[in-house]
């Protein structure tokens, strides 16, 4: 995955769902990777910036949206260095198990169980797109 990143595997990448009162700082660093929330009044210094809900990019992560749709319909917002976005979405795309599950796993039976209610949620929200779309 980190071989994807190329010249970007130091850039500091803030995901900001929207609807939250937080960001995130990502910086995919194999030597040192860094995953941080920042109050939204903090947003520490990056090189880009991946913005949309808090579903949008879970789905998105999870592997069941896609990005140039979510993109091309304002859903998902890329500001910054395009390239370095379009590298960290090539190097997910190499990743065959699922991100969220990897994160929520962490925090054993509780994380795996909001991350299944979450996924319910979006599931819930894409089927309604779609019905209505």
């Amino acid at each position: 995955m980190f071989g994807r990143l190329g010249p970007h595997i130091k850039a500091n990448f803030i995901i900001d769902p929207t609807n939250l009162p937080f960001v995130m700082l990502l910086r995919p660093d194999p030597d040192g990777p860094i995953l941080k929330a920042f109050p939204r009044s903090l947003i520490p210094s990056h090189d880009a910036r991946i913005s949309g809900s808090f579903l949008n990019l879970l789905m998105l992560v999870d592997g069941d949206s896609d990005g140039d749709a979510l993109f091309f319909s304002r859903d998902l917002t890329i500001s910054g260095n395009t390239e370095a976005v379009v590298c960290l979405r090539n190097a997910l795309d190499d990743v065959d198990t699922s991100i969220a599950a990897s994160v929520a796993d962490m925090f054993g039976r509780a994380g795996r169980g909001v991350l299944a209610a979450l996924r319910r949620a979006a599931h819930r929200k894409s089927s309604t797109q779609g019905k209505h779309g």
